[in-house]
């Protein structure tokens, strides 16, 4: 299975992938670094890589469980 993984401080708060998966991710209020709100599983995985190769911080990627 492929996981999410988000590095919260590598993350710039550009907000790429909230507006490509809004139903996955979500701004913190305070610094603007993404917010994961929702179960990833359920989400279209091709909208999962759009997000990550979009993140311009690269603080997103998607690995594969061992």
């Amino acid at each position: 299975m492929t996981r999410l993984h988000v590095d919260r401080e590598r993350c710039a708060g550009a907000g790429m992938c909230v507006l490509t998966v809004p139903e996955v991710f979500d701004q913190d209020d305070r610094d603007g670094r993404v917010v994961v709100r929702s179960d990833t599983a359920a989400a279209d995985p091709s909208a999962m890589r759009d997000a990550v190769t979009l993140c311009p911080s690269h603080a997103l990627s998607l690995r594969d469980d061992p």
